[in-house]
């Protein structure tokens, strides 16, 4: 089943302002400029993959296999949602960088 236009274009922004804002607020709290690119690859696993977490540090290659074949099976709309909220994030980075340069010692 295909996921209408105005639905994956809902989801894309949904995706970047959640994780954006995520993201500014632990830049916010933490002064860790990346944290949340950092972060967001573990957050895309645990939506995508429904291998338990720890599955990974126990049985690694059955794990990573599964995630793979996890990663295969998404549609393109599910990549692309998934993309934008990297980019959110990555977004989040960029702006706390700028807001230091200016002076902005809060952030």
């Amino acid at each position: 089943m295909q996921m209408p236009l105005p639905v994956l274009l809902i989801s894309m922004l949904l995706f970047f302002v959640l994780f954006f804002g995520i993201g500014f607020l632990l830049n916010m709290l933490l002064r860790m400029t990346w944290i949340m690119a950092v972060v967001y690859p573990v957050v895309a696993i645990l939506i995508v993959d429904k291998v338990k977490f720890t599955e990974y540090l126990t049985s690694p290659s059955s794990s990573f296999s599964s995630l793979g074949s996890s990663i295969s099976n998404l549609a393109a709309a599910d990549l692309i949602i998934l993309v934008s909220g990297l980019a959110g994030a990555l977004v989040a980075g960029f702006t706390m960088q700028v807001l230091r340069k200016k002076g902005y010692r809060m952030f």
